[in-house]
């Protein structure tokens, strides 16, 4: 007989995978409505500084709070992952999506705090009127190239690698518990997240890459129906089972 998950424990972590849905899913929702993220990041940089100083701090802690939100998610896949059922049952599987979720919060929290702790630096030297042609032309190539790295390679494209396969190897040890609702819609958010790197890539390529940006679009919005479906069967099974 394998260990069961301690009677307190299972309430707790879907409270926390429904409470993570609502939390990630605030702040993206107030830079949609007042920073018009994320097309802003199709703008041209100096455009996008501008129109960042002008949100003023306000919107430096809203970035700090998605940026907090994303990282709340390495807790949580341990929380989920590595329960005593699971450890005996799969071990590979529960340690290999415990591992991935903590890289991805962590990646994708690193990407987000560029907007924290570097752009509002350029975004004051760009809206400045006294500051100098050349230094406000070097503050958008600094943003550009910010994004590219920071934004692109480690927030985007690592982080949402590490986001699917955290999902695909927790929907997997949700098919084998016969969870297959939780499992179906974490199969999809995986698929479409994954789907969703190929943006990044294909800019580097030089081609659009409007398709590969919808994808993770819907893929978080699959990702957010997932937590859900995860905490809500996490809260309604019996503490014995």
């Amino acid at each position: 007989m394998t260990p069961a998950q301690p009677p307190k424990a299972r309430p707790l972590a879907g409270a926390s995978a429904i409470a993570l849905a609502v939390v990630f899913n605030a702040p993206y929702a107030v830079l949609v409505a007042t920073f018009d993220y994320p097309d802003v990041l199709r703008r041209p940089a100096g455009e996008a500084l501008d129109l960042f100083a002008a949100g003023g701090g306000g919107l430096i802690l809203t970035w700090h709070g998605f940026a907090l939100s994303a990282l709340a998610l390495a807790p949580l896949a341990f929380a989920l992952a590595l329960t005593p059922a699971r450890v005996a049952r799969a071990p590979a599987l529960a340690v290999g999506a415990a591992i991935a979720g903590a890289m991805a919060g962590l990646a994708q929290a690193i990407g987000l705090w560029r907007w924290v702790f570097v752009v509002p630096g350029l975004a004051r030297t760009h809206a400045d009127p006294a500051a100098a042609p050349e230094a406000k032309v070097a503050a958008a190539r600094a943003f550009d190239l910010l994004n590219a790295y920071g934004g692109v390679a480690i927030g985007e494209h690592l982080g949402q690698l590490l986001t699917s396969l955290f999902v695909l190897l927790l929907s997997l040890l949700q098919w084998r518990e016969r969870a297959r609702l939780s499992a179906a819609i974490g199969f999809a958010a995986a698929a479409t997240i994954a789907l969703g790197t190929g943006e990044g890539l294909a800019l580097a390529l030089g081609a659009p890459g409007d398709a590969f940006a919808l994808a993770t679009i819907t893929g978080f919005l699959a990702l957010t129906a997932w937590l859900l479906a995860t905490g809500a069967g996490l809260l309604r099974t019996p503490r014995g089972a």
